[in-house]
């Protein structure tokens, strides 16, 4: 990995300091995500799923990697040790109780929609059938990860990259190459053996494969790593730029063009036959396919170049989006209640149109975009002096 020109702080990126373009772009990630979890409404037309194969989860997953390296990395530089392996593995069982207290949301909205407002169909799709089916299987399934509702399937495969992450910061810390080769490589053995973990009640494996999302987790990383000493992961050089932009043109046609789609697909299917690995030839989601990778690593690498982007992140006018991005979990959380919520609606009064989607889509924006300004604002700074209890008091509060 090369480490050429510099596009953040000259000195490194101190402890405690953040990147705007992180929070930019993790607020954008959320947006998109709230849009593409409500399907069939007008504005999922605008989301970064119809630039190319990837969507909006690379960007999550690729940020959440880079974030782990900035939080956690200056723990484990001098080593692995238990607290700072019991503060991400903290992070981990966080994330675990939100998914299941989102899950509970997703359940009690999906019934109501049922029981009071002829929503039944809400309970046809998203994995919900082994609610009516097999409840029993289907609450054990829930607790232990076994069944992940539709929309409402990110978090148990980040939970799972965190487990990991202390391990993967360090090997970064100490070898960037030999990260970079590890984490490639357990992709290439997870898609060649189709290491999943299972489901239960159904079978099969988890539609967020945390073994193959690995990989977009540690390039993170290996990104968030960099970042800190002030270099870029990946150098700024005509020879990468211009080849870059013709994929991401050719790409954007790809999916718009019914003879691109045809072709390419029908080409892809034929490497299949002759038998080339299914995640090298085709955008497969679970398994992270080749496609929707050199997609998502395309854009990042043009909205990383160190001219415009950066001011526009910084920008007064990308505050709500930086302030969305900085409560990232928290905004996730509520925006997946809030996605479930707009499918309900959707379901139960298919004739809303345009304006319906338009309440639905910038309403729930506006509610995520409260809350997370009024988590900013109640939260300690960092610099605030805490005050001191008097001795007097300090002994009539023990």
């Amino acid at each position: 990995m090369a480490n050429a020109p510099k596009f953040s702080q000259p000195a490194g990126l101190p402890a405690g300091a953040r990147d705007p373009r992180l929070d930019f772009f993790r607020g954008l990630s959320l947006v998109m995500i709230y849009i593409n979890h409500i399907p069939g409404n007008f504005y999922e037309h605008f989301t970064s799923r119809n630039l190319g194969p990837s969507d909006a989860a690379e960007a999550f997953v690729f940020m959440s990697g880079c974030a782990a390296a900035l939080a956690y990395g200056p723990k484990l530089k001098d080593g692995l040790n238990w607290p700072g392996i019991r503060k991400v593995w903290g992070r981990a069982w966080l994330l675990y109780m939100v998914h299941i207290l989102t899950t509970v949301w997703a359940i009690a909205i999906a019934a109501s929609a049922t029981l009071w407002f002829g929503g039944e169909a809400m309970l046809e799709r998203n994995a919900f059938g082994p609610l009516l089916e097999t409840p029993l299987e289907f609450l054990v399934g829930i607790a232990t990860l076994g069944h992940q509702l539709g929309y409402v399937n990110i978090l148990p495969m980040y939970a799972v990259m965190l487990l990991g992450a202390p391990f993967l910061i360090r090997l970064g810390q100490r070898s960037m190459w030999g990260l970079f080769a590890f984490t490639v490589g357990f992709w290439v053995l997870t898609g060649l053996t189709r290491l999943d973990p299972p489901n239960f009640p159904y079978k099969g494996g988890w539609f967020f494969n945390p073994f193959a999302w690995q990989l977009l987790f540690s390039l993170g990383i290996l990104t968030g790593l960099a970042l800190r000493k002030g270099k870029r992961l990946v150098p700024v050089t005509h020879w990468l730029i211009w080849p870059v932009f013709a994929w991401l043109i050719f790409a954007f046609a790809w999916v718009h063009m019914d003879v691109l789609l045809k072709n390419v697909g029908h080409a892809m299917w034929q490497l299949r036959q002759w038998g080339v690995p299914f995640f090298l030839v085709n955008s497969d989601k679970t398994f992270v396919g080749v496609p929707r990778l050199l997609h998502f690593l395309g854009l990042a690498y043009i909205l990383s170049l160190p001219w415009l982007v950066p001011q526009i992140a910084a920008s007064r006018w990308t505050k709500p989006i930086r302030t969305l991005g900085k409560q990232g979990l928290q905004v996730f959380a509520l925006g997946t209640v809030l996605a479930i919520f707009g499918q309900a609606v959707k379901v139960s009064n298919e004739a809303g149109g345009f304006a319906q989607d338009s309440v639905l889509i910038f309403g729930g924006l506006a509610i995520q975009w409260a809350f997370a300004a009024i988590r900013e604002y109640i939260k300690p700074h960092p610099n605030r002096p805490q005050p001191v209890p008097q001795v007097g008091q300090s002994q009539a509060q023990s």
